[in-house]
């Protein structure tokens, strides 16, 4: 599942080959090296889900870490914690986690959580680097890779070294984000793609990263998109409607799926707007046919 051979598509070498790295790096999310038999989940799919995910959970419907961008219900969808997923154990062939491990406070437990409900994965998120002289208000760790390994480093805020980001932002920042990252986004993003297990270390787990983010001071709500970016969303509705197995997804009963997050038993019970934890009784509410499981607090 991790062979080097499978890491990217036939397309995206060709247009790596010739050069033309940011298509090849658009490309990627139509990538996913599993057979047509695989049920594949995403986790913190957002407003841009893999074309090729069968199931998606979402730990907000509306958040500032998204930019406000609307949550894409276009599949069978669970809102719940990536610390605690609400599914089975072995649910899933393969889960796709793009962009989402760097916002979690607890690392430890988000990949424990992406191991049991997945036989495998693929795991997305800035390098390290770029995060420490770019950082991300809403980003809580620095993720870079070394043998195969993910390197993972707790912020104690949202800026580690304020002198560096200063003189960052004075000159550099501009030439960087609109020129050089979009030529060369291979190497500003950790890529890594896992088969039974993911081999990580945190270096600093004493280290507390659940600080209050600027967007959650400063919550704005949705942005107006520009007609580009609302052109842009309209491709990509487009090549996910294309490329999804939507006739399958129609026919997935998230019920068989899930599994209670307060206690992790199953099986559950649907009732009238609810689904119930037959072991510890926990009720979660159906939200327009949404699962909304958040572990209860006892």
């Amino acid at each position: 599942m991790a062979a080097e051979a499978r890491i990217e598509s036939w397309s995206m070498k060709v247009f790596r080959s010739l050069g033309l790295e940011s298509v090849a790096w658009s490309l990627r999310r139509l990538h996913c090296p599993v057979d047509n038999a695989a049920l594949v989940l995403e986790v913190g799919s957002g407003g841009n889900p893999y074309a090729r995910a069968n199931v998606l959970v979402d730990a907000y419907e509306e958040t500032g870490e998204r930019h406000w961008v609307p949550l894409k219900v276009d599949r069978p969808l669970v809102l719940g914690f990536a610390e605690r997923l609400p599914f089975k154990n072995r649910a899933f062939d393969f889960v796709i986690a793009s962009h989402v491990l760097e916002h979690s406070a607890q690392p430890e437990k988000f990949l424990k959580e992406l191991q049991r409900v997945s036989k495998a994965g693929y795991i997305e998120v800035p390098d390290a680097f770029m995060e420490r002289i770019n950082p991300y208000t809403d980003h809580r760790l620095e993720i870079t890779c070394r043998d195969n390994r993910l390197i993972i480093r707790k912020k104690p805020a949202s800026v580690v070294e304020h002198d560096t980001v200063e003189l960052y932002e004075h000159r550099v920042k501009p030439f960087l984000t609109r020129e050089f990252i979009p030529r060369r986004p291979f190497a500003f993003h950790v890529r890594y793609y896992w088969n039974e297990s993911i081999d990580f270390s945190v270096m600093n787990p004493e280290v507390d990263a659940s600080w209050e983010t600027e967007k959650d001071k400063n919550a704005t709500g949705m942005p107006v998109l520009s007609i580009k970016a609302r052109i842009h969303g309209i491709v990509l509705d487009f090549f996910r409607y294309v490329f999804s197995q939507n006739h399958r997804n129609r026919k997935i009963d998230l019920l068989d799926l899930l599994a209670c997050p307060s206690c992790g038993a199953t099986p559950l019970s649907k009732l009238a707007g609810n689904i119930r934890c037959n072991n510890c009784q926990s009720l979660y509410l159906l939200r327009g046919g949404i699962p909304v499981m958040y572990p209860q607090l006892r």
